[in-house]
């Protein structure tokens, strides 16, 4: 059964940062796209960002272009989440995702980590 769990998560003041790490086991990481989605208190869930299979080419929603930078590991199955510059609108429980694109559009696979909370407060 495919795993992953999502850390790195915390407390930050505004214009800080976080590096969100997703642990994966269970399946072959290196053969799949893969998503950070998150969610905050009574909204949907929001895809972040996604990357493809080999890591050459990242996407980014709009609100946080510029601020975070998603990568990954192949070699040790993990996943990575730089945030920068944060702001209090990033507050929500990140969750990793696996997934595939068709065309340029990423579609998650029902496989969720448990997430990781991030709060950015003053």
């Amino acid at each position: 059964q495919v795993q992953f769990v999502e850390s790195g998560g915390g407390l930050v003041q505004p214009g800080g940062s976080l590096r969100l790490s997703c642990a994966a086991s269970g399946s072959l990481f290196s053969f799949y796209a893969m998503g950070w989605y998150r969610q905050a208190p009574g909204k949907q869930r929001e895809l972040v960002a996604s990357i493809t299979s080999g890591g050459r080419s990242t996407n980014y929603a709009d609100s946080v272009k510029g601020r975070f930078t998603l990568s990954r590991d192949n070699a040790k199955n993990t996943m990575y989440l730089q945030m920068n510059s944060l702001k209090p609108s990033d507050t929500a429980v990140y969750y990793c995702n696996r997934g595939k694109y068709y065309g340029s559009t990423y579609y998650p696979d029902d496989y969720w980590g448990q997430g990781t909370q991030v709060t950015v407060s003053s």
